[in-house]
């Protein structure tokens, strides 16, 4: 056995000598194999030539499976190191520069965030439906926080008395339409991000196809008629609808989403209110910082409705009372007479 082990030892160091592959070493020693496997088989026992070869088939056997099962393993490590060095190649190709990972880091250290959260702000599609004092704040929360392409949709111009309350527009602004003041200010908050601009009014004839675009709306107008019909066209296409309102000094929020057992936004507005018991902010006033305390509120309930993190305002309505500092929170459920929602739901619900 030692003049074989000697001969393939001799054999290795001869290729090393001569640079050959490793594979086509072990391709001599195992034609060296081969050949004392045939001498063990074909001579008798005793004979001189088997005797210096060890003179045993099955020990020559037993090495071989050894031999075989050390190499096997080796392949296995080799292709268990190949995988473990993966996790290096996917942050090579993550999706944020690091620029972006600075940025967001605050939100990626967050347990109910991390970096899948702030994925899914990169890849979600929002459209935020009025660019006045809800949308202001709103839009400029969401471009920073990253969400990937936000469409803002307004027929108005900046005016001076917007200034106010609506700060997302600055003073040279003025005169300019809404969704481009809007725009600017959000690229130059985060230019990783896509702005849509629709400078005009959402009608029947446009509103399904610009909502279907989107995974999710935010609706900050300050009339019935746009509200209704944004509703209509969300419960039809299935998407989520945070709805915010204000006056004078009170502001509430609520997310609309039939598809999750939620009434919808004509469930708890079943008509619009009669000429002068809902007057808007320029008859009867708003404070300016209300504005942006409920549509950064919007804000952060359209980042959790995005990630999944905590629990949205589903069937709930939030309050805020700014003049006495209070909030509070009232349980909503679906109508079973409702004429835009009522059909999709199971059971029998309850109105609020």
């Amino acid at each position: 056995m030692g003049l074989v082990l000697g001969l393939a030892l001799t054999l290795w160091l001869i290729g090393a000598v001569v640079k050959a592959p490793t594979g086509a070493r072990w391709g001599m020693i195992a034609v060296l194999y081969a050949g004392v496997l045939l001498i063990q088989l074909a001579l008798p026992a005793g004979h001189q030539l088997r005797v210096a070869t060890g003179d045993s088939l099955a020990l020559w056997v037993m090495i071989g499976v050894v031999v075989s099962f050390v190499l096997a393993y080796r392949k296995v490590l080799v292709r268990l190191r190949k995988h473990a060095q993966e996790p290096e190649t996917m942050v090579a190709e993550s999706p944020f520069n690091d620029t972006e990972l600075n940025r967001y880091a605050r939100h990626i250290v967050l347990r109910e965030m991390g970096g899948l959260g702030q994925k899914k702000l990169k890849d979600a599609k929002v459209l935020v439906i009025g660019a006045g004092g809800l949308g202001s704040p709103a839009l400029l929360y969401l471009a920073a926080a990253g969400v990937g392409t936000i469409g803002v949709v307004d027929d108005d111009e900046v005016d001076n008395s917007n200034l106010q309350r609506q700060v997302i527009h600055r003073d040279d602004a003025i005169g300019t339409p809404k969704v481009f003041s809007a725009e600017a200010a959000m690229m130059a908050q985060n230019p990783f991000i896509s702005v849509k601009p629709y400078h005009r009014r959402l009608n029947v004839e446009d509103a399904s196809e610009l909502i279907s675009e989107y995974d999710l709306v935010l609706d900050g107008t300050d009339n019935f008629d746009t509200r209704y019909l944004v509703n209509q066209v969300c419960v039809e296409l299935g998407k989520p609808l945070i709805s915010g309102a204000l006056s004078q000094w009170e502001g509430q929020l609520s997310v609309f989403d039939p598809t999750n057992g939620t009434p919808c936004y004509q469930c708890i507005f079943p008509e619009a209110p009669a000429d002068g018991l809902a007057p808007s902010c320029s008859e009867a006033g708003v404070i300016g910082p209300l504005p942006g305390v409920v549509g950064t509120m919007m804000a952060v309930e359209a980042i959790k409705v995005i990630t999944g993190a905590g629990a949205a305002l589903r069937g709930e309505m939030m309050i805020y009372d700014a003049l006495w500092g209070e909030t509070r929170k009232i349980a909503m459920k679906p109508r079973a007479d409702c004429p835009v929602c009522g059909s999709k739901k199971a059971g029998k619900p309850t109105s609020v």
